[in-house]
């Protein structure tokens, strides 16, 4: 899992978000990526779990600019899609395709294929080839006291059925998945996929909507339905992360229901929901 794309619609004003008030190294895309894709593209790369990549419709006549347009005109700003990659994506989607899964046509050019969310409870994934993204320097100087947050850890999908959800990513996925456990405190069943490389996928499922957590998963699936939830960063000092990240006018706040996870206001995120632990 090498990265986790959000669609925003102000390009710059997300880039210097994550650039100066996250901390993060941000690698400007945009030159190349608007003539070869159509759409204006940014790679956050901490030193650790997966990179966050921000996307942002560009040439309009694009399919790919399109697609982040009708994204953010149904749903709004947030959570776009979640990057896997396989050493032939055709070849993958050949498989994926046998095993039930909704994988579209290639896409106008795009360099992977797409899975449709109809088949993955509500999560676009893109199937591309390894080291899609080799990396670029970044030229970003933290500066004083960062932040020092990681990339993505964990990302979060709720789903209405934990075992229909296991089936899709521990069986047509074939990726690393645990059993489904009982978490009391927050009320759900989750179960947790390990891809070989970059963060954890936890799929999650209320069990008990009368506790904290699973309240506000059951709000979001009765809402907009299955789908990426939350994506969880790491920092070796919450307490002080949170610190600089108020310093510098994010919103930070206790995660309703989990005493360990600090959340960064959804309105300073483009609609997408960090949380750090």
């Amino acid at each position: 899992m090498p990265r986790i794309a959000i669609a925003v619609n102000d390009f710059d004003h997300a880039v210097a978000t994550f650039r100066d008030k996250l901390g993060m190294p941000v690698v400007d895309l945009s030159p190349e990526s608007v003539d070869t894709l159509g759409a204006k593209l940014a790679m956050c790369i901490p030193d650790e779990g997966s990179n966050i990549e921000i996307m942002s419709p560009g040439d309009p006549g694009t399919a790919l600019s399109q697609s982040l347009q009708k994204f953010i005109d149904r749903r709004g700003e947030g959570h776009f899609a979640l990057m896997l990659e396989a050493a032939d994506p055709d070849a993958e989607a050949k498989e994926l395709i046998e095993r039930g899964l909704n994988v579209l046509p290639r896409m106008d050019g795009a360099g992977g294929r797409d899975v449709h969310p109809n088949s993955t409870h509500g999560v676009l994934i893109r199937i591309y080839p390894i080291d899609s993204y080799v990396g670029h320097d970044s030229d970003h100087q933290p500066g004083e006291n960062p932040p020092a947050l990681s990339g993505i850890k964990r990302v979060i999908i709720a789903v209405h059925d934990i075992e229909e959800a296991i089936d899709t990513y521990a069986v047509k996925f074939a990726i690393e998945t645990s059993a489904a456990v009982s978490d009391l405190e927050r009320g759900v069943r989750s179960a947790v996929c390990n891809p070989p490389t970059g963060g954890a996928i936890e799929l999650v499922a209320v069990e008990n909507p009368g506790r904290g957590f699973a309240n506000m998963v059951e709000e979001f699936l009765n809402t907009r339905g299955e789908g990426l939830f939350a994506l969880i960063l790491h920092a070796p000092d919450v307490q002080q992360t949170t610190d600089v990240l108020t310093a510098r006018g994010l919103n930070v706040d206790n995660v309703v229901g989990s005493a360990a996870l600090m959340g960064i206001g959804r309105e300073s995120m483009y609609g997408a929901r960090f949380w750090i632990e």
